[in-house]
């Protein structure tokens, strides 16, 4: 056999073996799958809330600025972890974890202001989400 051929064969031989899917789904697929879910919601929820708090901080409500920060922090913690989540990712756990921690601490600042139910949903959201990541750690770490 030519060694070109045996290139060619070589590579359509690693394509099918990569496309082929495996016998069985990993072990801990829905359990991450349910974290990258929450960890969506709750980045979407925080760009808004994020949005909604700009607003408050140009009208001169100036006790709303540490939320815009929370929020958009929040909000890339949780797409971080949904996309690594999402992918089973060997580093989802170490994301899932600072996302637990940065989803507290947007929930306690939109904690601050509890008429506000545009940040009520945010918190909300940010507490779920929270949850769902410590819950998928630990069903990894067994």
């Amino acid at each position: 056999m030519k060694p070109f051929t045996v290139l060619i064969s070589l590579a359509a031989a690693l394509v099918l073996s990569a496309a082929a899917p495996a016998a069985d789904p990993p072990a801990h697929h829905e359990q991450m799958m349910a974290c990258a879910k929450a960890c969506a919601a709750c980045q979407l929820e925080c760009d808004s809330c994020l949005a909604h708090c700009k607003w408050l901080v140009a009208e001169g409500k100036k006790e709303h600025a540490p939320t815009v920060e929370s929020c958009a922090d929040c909000a890339a913690f949780c797409s971080l972890a949904a996309r690594l989540t999402a992918r089973q990712s060997h580093h989802s756990a170490l994301a899932c974890e600072a996302c637990a921690k940065m989803c507290d601490d947007c929930a306690a600042a939109c904690e601050k202001h509890p008429h506000d139910d545009h940040m009520a949903k945010c918190a909300k959201e940010c507490r779920a989400c929270a949850k769902a990541c410590r819950e998928m750690l630990e069903h990894v770490k067994r």
